[in-house]
């Protein structure tokens, strides 16, 4: 593992390029609630299309995505079921299923030295999928991403995979 290569110059880079679309509180003491949250990142698109005036409404589309970032030196199996139900609570919390909700993702952002095996296997299992009255009101898919320091390498779930391009880049940058 190269030294130069920190986690917080990762977690630096991973906020710089969600800082374009994103709004960003990231967490001074560095826990919260007894979890290594690093930072939350809130992303909110409004789309409608209308025919002449505004009242003319054909249609109108919410997307959201909620993404916390855990920074810690090792992932446990334990840690990692902990951050997953923070960010899933905090993140349902913050999803409003209505007329003209699309979708909202939720992700999880390991970043680690090093990583238990079983937390990996768990963290790539991860399937958490939710849709509102019959997906009319949307749906809700929680990503997961895992970024270690020790393998210079990005895992995801099957629904983070979008993801993992970026976060090895990130990573690797």
């Amino acid at each position: 593992m190269d030294a130069s290569v920190t986690r917080e110059a990762v977690l630096n880079r991973l906020l710089d390029s969600y800082q374009a679309y994103f709004d960003i509180e990231k967490q001074d003491t560095g826990e919260k609630d007894g979890l290594p949250l690093a930072a939350h990142c809130r992303f909110y698109v409004h789309s409608e299309k209308y025919v002449l005036v505004k009242k003319a409404k054909l249609w109108e589309a919410d997307s959201n995505e909620y993404v916390y970032i855990f920074s810690m030196p090792h992932l446990s199996l334990e840690l990692y079921n902990r951050c997953r139900d923070y960010a899933y609570e905090e993140g349902m919390k913050l999803v409003d299923p209505k007329p003209g909700h699309m979708y909202s993702y939720i992700t999880a952002v390991f970043l680690c030295d090093t990583c238990a095996p079983e937390a990996k296997k768990a963290l790539k299992k991860c399937r958490i999928y939710k849709s509102f009255h019959f997906s009319l009101y949307g749906w809700m898919d929680f990503h997961t991403a895992l970024l270690t320091l020790d393998e210079r390498t990005a895992f995801t779930n099957h629904s983070g995979r979008a993801n993992a391009k970026f976060m090895k880049k990130i990573l690797n940058s």
